[in-house]
């Protein structure tokens, strides 16, 4: 693995190389139908809003993304050789337990660095209807300045494998959709809590909005 950059940013090459490992397991396990990737922005700093209802979801948005993917991981998934492997590709362990600065300031150099940042910005596994948001999401995209696309990821819960019952079916087909980038922030550079606020309010109806437009087009029910 490389060195971090300056920025205290984990290494790019690393997070390409969780990428190639995501295409071949996402593609040879699953049938991903990615729609919108175009949208993503070829250059500079992005955020991806990802809905979070199972555990593969991650990685299944680093394998199709279009670019290498950072993403904030809870730290008890960072234990033995999974912690290892997950550093060794670029992810970000975070306490969600408390105000992780040593993970903020990992995440911000990210996106100082013109790279692509992942968040799940219900905070942990639930619904994945972005019905309840964190402020971490809004605080990174106000202090950075970087559109956030929001990124729809369905069928993942539908069924369960015969094989494996906590994964889908093997060859079942996963959609992940993602939106039209966005500016969180009102333009007016506040970083006040009441800032914050409103950021958060105007990021959860474009998820939302987003999220409802990609279930009508790929024709999947609301069944979480």
């Amino acid at each position: 693995m490389t060195a971090a950059p300056a920025s205290g940013a984990p290494s790019a090459r690393g997070a390409e190389v969780g990428r190639r490992i995501g295409v071949g397991l996402m593609h040879g396990l699953w049938r991903p139908r990615v729609l919108g990737a175009w949208k993503v922005p070829v250059s500079g700093p992005v955020i991806l809003a990802v809905n979070h209802s199972h555990n593969i979801d991650g990685p299944m948005v680093m394998g199709v993304a279009p670019r290498p993917t950072h993403f904030l991981i809870k730290k008890e998934a960072f234990i033995g050789p999974l912690g290892s492997f997950l550093t060794g590709i670029g992810q970000l362990e975070v306490d969600r337990a408390t105000a992780d600065r040593t993970a903020i300031t990992r995440a911000l150099g990210v996106l100082a660095d013109g790279g692509v940042l992942g968040i799940f910005p219900e905070g942990t596994r639930g619904e994945g209807d972005f019905a309840s948001l964190r402020a971490g999401l809004a605080y990174f995209a106000v202090r950075s300045g970087a559109p956030i696309v929001p990124v729809a990821v369905l069928g993942s819960t539908d069924r369960r494998g015969r094989l494996i019952k906590g994964l889908p079916p093997l060859r079942s087909r996963v959609d992940v959709v993602f939106g039209d980038p966005f500016q969180a922030g009102d333009r007016s550079g506040r970083r006040t809590r009441k800032a914050l606020d409103e950021a958060t309010e105007r990021i959860q109806k474009q998820l939302t909005a987003h999220l409802e437009s990609a279930r009508h087009f790929t024709g999947r029910r609301a069944t979480l």
